[in-house]
């Protein structure tokens, strides 16, 4: 109850600041309800999220409250209710005015609400297919547990812990440096009554079908076509890519076609790591903050479009105008300060819901001011969000949250320029490769914004931001979402070449022809998807083990629990700092999971007393965790030198699990 009431507040308390960003009514482009309800919703979750949280911090740090939460979620429901009551009452109508004007095209209205009614509940299927709880158990389906291991356990550390300073589950005892505030939303709104599950869909429905709805408005917006924005949101949910095409004649030549296809459960490529599902749906299902990023940054792509479009009025041509879109004191001049300074600040605020977001947002917009007006209002907006994420930085992360280095060709395995390409090409098929030769019928102001759509995927193959550089598939992503309105406007355009005879039906044949070669990797995939995800293919947690509410009642935020190297289990789940979870979720997000790794090896294995002591001592390690059978680091654990030296206090209702008090 508590948490429907609390998303409530956030998109009326987002409405109002929406109608700060929307001062003029732009009839032409389109209903901007797809645009002002979604970014509403983001920036609404944004401004009372981080309000909850840094309450929260300061009760628990400050005050030393053992439940900051409730004093989080008190203040800023309280203080959030008496200002809209307040400010309604004053404007009668404050929560509407931003309605004006936001549904100026009615003949397609009635197109677009079957069209985001039936992407609403294709997403709602799909996010409760691979993550839902029944009898009291949590099911994640194979294809996502992987990447929701450390996001339940981050969940739980606020819903069910005390997680202020906010440290890292799976490397407890330092800084935070993973994104970690759409997994406190998620928390918050468990604390506040909702079940894990529903809370975790029901955010990630919103901030996807957000995110598409917004993706569509700009669509609309450049294009004035429903069909093109809709085509571009098929081709945003079915990726294109030669993997099938290759795997068809693979398999064509080994006679096993079709049992291959029939039995198949994991992802095909023939590239680095394709088999993750790298570049498809799977992505918009694991990370779930990824959508909510992008959220933001399409509002704000939206709403700096008017600056990009004053720029491509211009008259001149060629090289004259690209100069004076530089060098010119009109092309530099502030058209809307305020908007760009809330911009900056919400952009800035997506550091730690999804840092990848904010950096591929803040380098479409750099493509964009290229070519635009108000470049100052651009500057104003990147300065504001560049500040925000350093201070965040700053405050959760010791050290640097980044180490940026040039790193040339991405995950191709022949670095050369053609080799690039050539990589490019078969993870994408012909999708951006092609866009080249869609430039030719794009107009000025459409060439400009493909530019900064196409500047993540540029920085993919560029940059090296953490130690793990397959992350940089979210910029490709990134690009290949927004350019896929690029491939709407051309399948529209092919499907209405002609009207009559030959024309009409070479168009419609090149549609056809061109849809399936755009979408057929990405319908295998999503194929896999509901395979790898099915009844058979399930990790199952018990969300009512007396394990996790022992760990949850005994443990305190200061405790480092040493474990097994865990994934997502009943130990995860109490919300408890594992001194080592599973390594690969701490490694990448920069953590040094080697040390740990040795000084875990060396607890479970050693035959002196006096190691254990000197060790535990020096890692700050309280309690120790011994699972019948286990190993650690494919090297055999021996429990007899724990049990003689700490005490046991916790043993698990088959006896498989016992917990040691190292204090």
């Amino acid at each position: 109850m508590f948490g429907i009431i609390y998303l409530i507040l956030c998109i009326l308390t987002g409405m109002e600041a929406v109608g700060c960003l929307f001062p003029h009514r732009i009839a032409e482009n389109g209903n901007r309800i797809w645009v002002i309800l979604p970014a509403a919703f983001g920036t609404g979750v944004l401004m009372l999220t981080w309000a909850v949280y840094i309450i929260s911090w300061m009760f628990s740090v400050c005050a030393g409250a053992e439940h900051p939460l409730f004093y989080g979620n008190l203040i800023v429901m309280t203080v959030a209710t008496l200002v809209l009551a307040v400010l309604f009452k004053k404007k009668k109508k404050i929560i509407f005015s931003v309605a004006e004007g936001m549904l100026t095209r009615k003949w397609i209205l009635r197109k677009e609400i079957i069209l985001f009614t039936t992407v609403t509940v294709f997403v709602t299927w799909m996010m409760f297919y691979v993550f839902h709880m029944k009898d009291g158990i949590l099911y994640s389906g194979f294809s996502v547990f992987g990447d929701y291991a450390p996001h339940t356990a981050m969940m739980r550390s606020f819903s069910r812990e005390n997680n202020f300073p906010t440290q890292y589950p799976h490397y407890g005892g330092q800084d935070v440096k993973y994104h970690f505030m759409f997994q406190f939303l998620v928390g918050n709104l468990e604390y506040l009554g909702m079940r894990i599950d529903i809370g975790y869909n029901l955010v990630s429905i919103f901030s996807l079908v957000g995110f598409l709805m917004i993706l569509y408005a700009i669509s609309y917006r450049m294009f004035r076509s429903f069909w093109a924005g809709a085509a571009a949101i098929v081709f945003f949910f079915f990726r294109s890519g030669t993997a099938f095409w290759q795997y068809l004649w693979e398999h064509f030549r080994a006679g096993n076609l079709a049992e291959t296809l029939r039995e198949n459960t994991s992802f095909i490529g023939y590239t680095t790591n394709e088999n993750w599902g790298l570049w498809n749906f799977n992505v918009y299902l694991n990370q779930r903050h990824l959508a909510f990023g992008l959220l933001i940054v399409a509002a704000a792509v939206w709403i700096f479009m008017e600056w990009l479009e004053a720029g491509c009025r211009h008259s001149e041509k060629g090289i004259e105008w690209i100069g004076k879109r530089i060098f010119s004191k009109e092309a530099w001049v502030c058209r809307n300060v305020e908007a760009a300074v809330l911009l900056g600040v919400f952009l800035g605020l997506t550091a730690f819901w999804n840092g990848a977001a904010l950096i591929g947002g803040l380098l479409i917009l750099a493509g964009m001011a290229v070519f635009s007006d108000g470049k100052l209002d651009y500057a104003i907006c990147a300065a504001l969000a560049v500040f925000f994420s350093e201070l965040q930085s700053k405050i959760f992360v010791s050290g640097s949250v980044m180490s940026p280095s040039f790193y040339w060709g991405f995950l191709a395995g022949n670095k050369s320029l053609i080799g690039v390409i050539g990589y490019l090409a078969e993870i994408s098929g012909f999708f951006f490769v092609g866009l080249a030769v869609t430039v030719v019928f794009l107009k000025r102001k459409e060439r400009a914004i493909l530019f900064g759509f196409l500047l993540p995927l540029a920085f993919a193959f560029l940059v090296s931001l953490t130690p793990d550089i397959n992350v940089n598939h979210k910029y490709v992503m990134i690009s290949y979402a927004f350019t896929a309105i690029f491939w709407g406007w051309f399948m529209r355009e092919s499907f209405l070449m002609g009207k009559t005879g030959w024309k009409k039906w070479a168009g419609r044949s090149v549609c056809a022809i061109l849809c399936l070669c755009l979408t057929l990797t990405g319908i295998y995939d999503y194929v896999i998807i509901l395979r790898d995800n099915d009844s058979g293919h399930r990790m199952t947690v018990n969300m009512n083990s007396d394990l996790t509410d022992w760990l949850s009642e005994n443990l305190h935020k200061d405790d480092l629990l040493l474990t097994p190297e865990y994934t997502m289990n009943e130990v995860t789940m109490s919300g408890v700092m594992l001194y080592c979870g599973w390594p690969y979720y701490a490694w990448s997000a920069g953590y040094d999971t080697y040390y740990r790794a040795d000084q875990a090896v060396t607890v479970y294995t050693t035959d002196d007393q006096d190691i254990l002591r000197e060790t535990v001592e020096q890692e700050k390690i309280t309690y120790i965790l011994f699972e019948d059978g286990m190993s650690f680091e494919s090297q055999e654990c021996r429990e007899d030198i724990i049990r003689e030296t700490y005490p046991l206090v916790y043993t698990s209702e088959d006896g498989r699990i016992r917990i040691y008090e190292t204090r």
